[in-house]
């Protein structure tokens, strides 16, 4: 019987997917049905909830299949980010307008993503204090006993590692290595190997035109056919979304979220907030910030429901140059920095809020002018080399609370949420490095503002 009911499950999604399909046929646009597969998601997951709980055999089943759909997708845009990540950096380098304004660039793309890492920390801080959230109102059941004793290994290591040890593990010592993203700071690493590249590029290109020329064509080919690469997953992002939001609303555990609901809320406070500051400081550039989130809504979407900023990189690099304007020396610089740079969710907002939730328990005053800018000041710091996946934030507060010497046994006692949470603060990573390149490219005049401002240049993945 259980059987039977999960492939009635599956030939449900099927049907979902076919009516995305057909929307697709009829020219809906992209955000549409993107939305449409957020929204029935919700539903069919909400349903097979009711109707077979959360742990289940056959809502355990049936998300199994499901995740060759939902997972499926993410590890297709997850194949795709390292080979970007690199090629993006370079290609950059070799574009006449980065190569004009490299330094102001660099300074603003950098400096905007951590600047408003250190507003994400303090609007976190000023939700936790509003909220009165403290540490001691949690407590651990079997999973977050489990959950803590998982962190162990992560826990010795991060405790161990010096905050020069820590900037060290950035440097890529085999380049190839992390290719594979086979360490936490991988996307750095890779980052950085592809700058002493798109550098050397600069210098071979002053010396040596003919090979720097070849070499420009090589990487232009390579950057056009990763690229096209991209556009043919992001085609499928209405039916990941559809079977990841399902799997989302099928699993959660609704009674532990409303045991957290008041850290849940304040969290949620903290996100829409922060979200609003990246709305002001688009309008402060004269941009509509309307237009923003009209066309921004499909990759937030996506990062919301694949909790992966590293996986929504390639929507996010195509959002910012096919929808908003921004050029795409910029965007691809910028882009792949924020991966592991100023996420003013998981490395801002998170962090800063679980630092004064425990504070009191180390006899500290979370009230205190000098705590709260330390707090700051190391949340900032600690922002570089956060892993842009689901997951990112657990290290970059047990980066945190390690640095500011505090219990860092919170991190494991909010398990049961993390989740929820990880969709909110993911969407916001990926707002804010939307934001830092628009922001970059308009104060550099590289901004075409006909784009920015055309409404139909929203559909870019039917390219």
């Amino acid at each position: 019987m259980d059987t039977l009911l999960v492939i009635i499950n599956i030939i449900a999604l099927f049907a979902l997917i076919a009516l995305l399909f057909t929307m697709q046929k009829k020219h809906v646009s992209f955000s549409k049905r993107v939305f449409t597969g957020l929204g029935l998601g919700i539903v069919f997951g909400f349903i097979i909830h009711l109707l077979y709980g959360t742990t289940s055999n056959i809502t355990t089943q049936t998300i199994d299949w499901f995740n060759i759909v939902g997972s499926g997708y993410v590890k297709l845009l997850q194949m795709i980010v390292m080979p970007l990540v690199f090629i993006s950096i370079v290609g950059a380098f070799t574009k006449v307008q980065l190569t004009k304004n490299l330094g102001k660039i660099s300074f603003l793309g950098i400096g905007i993503l951590l600047v408003t890492t250190g507003i994400a920390a303090a609007i976190g801080i000023a939700s936790a204090l509003g909220f009165g959230l403290q540490g001691t109102e949690l407590t651990a059941g079997e999973a977050e006993n489990a959950r803590n004793e998982a962190l162990t290994e992560n826990v010795k290591m991060v405790q161990d590692m010096t905050i020069p040890q820590q900037i060290l593990s950035f440097i890529p010592a085999n380049p190839f290595d992390d290719l594979t993203g086979s360490r936490p700071t991988s996307t750095i690493a890779v980052v950085i190997f592809a700058s002493f590249v798109g550098i050397a590029y600069l210098g071979v290109r002053r010396k040596q035109p003919e090979p720097a020329e070849l070499f420009r064509k090589i990487v232009e080919a390579l950057y056009a056919v990763t690229m096209r690469i991209v556009t043919l997953i992001l085609r499928l992002t209405p039916y990941g979304v559809l079977a990841l939001m399902t799997k989302m609303t099928a699993t959660s555990d609704y009674g532990a979220i409303v045991k957290l609901g008041k850290f849940v809320v304040a969290s949620y406070v903290a996100i829409i907030v922060m979200f609003l500051v990246h709305l002001l400081l688009i309008s402060l550039v004269k941009l509509s910030p309307v237009t923003y989130m009209k066309k921004a809504f499909p990759t937030l979407t996506f990062a919301f429901t694949s909790r992966s900023s590293a996986g929504t990189l390639p929507l996010n690099i195509k959002t910012q140059t096919d929808s908003f304007g921004v050029s795409e020396a910029i965007a691809n610089f910028v882009g792949p920095f924020s991966l592991s740079i100023g996420q003013n969710g998981c490395a801002g907002i998170y962090p800063a809020m679980l630092a004064i939730m425990v504070a009191p328990t180390a006899g500290i005053d979370p009230f205190d002018p000098a705590f709260i800018l330390t707090v700051i000041a190391v949340v900032v710091i600690s922002s570089f080399g956060v892993a842009g996946v689901g997951g990112g934030a657990t290290f970059a507060s047990l980066i945190v609370l390690s640095v500011l010497n505090l219990p860092i046994a919170i991190v494991g006692l909010l398990i049961s949420v993390e989740p929820l949470i990880d969709m909110g603060r993911t969407a916001l990573n990926v707002s804010g490095s939307m934001t830092s390149g628009i922001l970059t490219s308009k104060i550099t005049g590289e901004l075409n503002k006909d784009i920015y401002n055309d409404k139909s240049r929203n559909d870019f993945v039917e390219a």
